[in-house]
């Protein structure tokens, strides 16, 4: 497809409503200018002259669907009963995401990771440290029956659904399950951001693993074409999948895609190798420009292109960094 015609249909991106599943997450960020060695301890002092928060994991998925939607972006994850927990609630309400779903869970820690750096005259920044709070372990048994019974109650109104498995215990078997069986029953688009436990996945429509989190799931390298043919459709084959959306950093984008019981496959370039600043996130603008595509229309080839282009533009900026459909527009005009 030529890209006037791709830019023509990029309205349609507005249309969708999309339910994210997952783990919420706060990125917090701590700014200071370095002062001195402290006398208390080996250590540097910093004058403190700012903080970031920012959405993070699953939350910042929800946010490049926002951002391209215009807010139809619904999150349904878990958050605690901390002060973390309500700046979470808030940030998400701020970016026009629908936290009506999220779940209240007084047993864990909201996740957020604290990243403190300093600079001299705020020109050149260095982390120093980073701080994570977060509970991995499983969410209980409660806990997961709320989520189950929103996504039983709601997902029949949503156009596509989002998994966006961080591993922090918010995706189990359970809520996994429910809303694939819930997908099916209501014909509707699910996709499945992962990058270990892939069995757990049978039955999406898509999933969007990266070469390396492949490799180590198929058992071998991907050194060549045929490699790369023959881990999609072992994928495929083995996860009873409809597509495997392959993301493969300086190497482009990989599709397979199963209809009739013949598998397809495609693969693009990267679109920017140059202007590579900050991978964080990108897999996120990935999985959510990939579903918007699928959910307004799009041929899965055209969907991964926009996946590609989004991608591209958000490594040119430090942290997670969103995009809108005129971003997308303005991007293929200039080339």
């Amino acid at each position: 497809m030529k890209k006037d015609e791709l830019i023509k249909k990029l309205d349609r991106l507005a249309k969708p409503r999309i339910l994210i599943i997952g783990d919420f997450a706060l990125d917090e960020m701590v700014f200071g200018n370095t002062e001195r060695i402290s006398r208390e301890a080996p250590v540097i002092i910093l004058e403190h002259y700012e903080t970031k928060r920012i959405l993070g994991a699953s939350a910042n998925a929800s946010n490049n669907v926002s951002k391209i939607n215009f807010g139809r972006a619904c999150a349904l994850g878990v958050y605690g009963d901390d002060y973390y927990g309500g700046e979470l609630i808030r940030i998400l309400n701020e970016n026009n995401i629908d936290t009506s779903l999220m779940v209240l869970d007084k047993t864990r820690k909201t996740t957020t990771k604290t990243r403190i750096s300093g600079s001299c005259n705020q020109s050149i920044t260095q982390q120093i440290v980073r701080i994570d709070r977060q509970t991995k372990t499983p969410i209980s048994g409660d806990v997961e029956k709320k989520v189950m019974e929103n996504i039983r109650n709601h997902l029949k109104d949503f156009d596509g659904i989002i998994l966006s498995d961080y591993h922090l215990g918010v995706l189990t078997q359970n809520v996994v399950d429910c809303a694939v069986n819930e997908a099916k029953k209501y014909n509707k688009i699910i996709v499945a951001d992962i990058q270990r436990d892939f069995e757990k996945y049978k039955g999406v429509n898509t999933i969007t693993p990266n070469q390396p989190d492949c490799e180590k799931q198929v058992g071998f390298f991907i050194k060549n074409e045929n490699d790369l043919i023959r881990a999609g459709k072992k994928l495929i084959n083995e996860l009873d999948v409809s597509n495997v959306l392959l993301t493969r950093g300086e190497n482009g984008m990989a599709l397979f895609r199963k209809e009739n019981n013949e598998i397809s496959f495609k693969k693009i370039p990267a679109y920017n190798k140059k202007e590579v600043f900050d991978v964080t996130g990108a897999g996120d603008t990935v999985v959510s420009l990939y579903t918007l595509g699928i959910c307004s229309g799009l041929s899965a080839h055209e969907a991964m292109r926009l996946g590609n282009l989004g991608a591209s533009m958000v490594i040119r900026y430090y942290g997670c960094h969103t995009i809108t459909i005129e971003d997308l527009k303005k991007e293929l005009k200039l080339n």
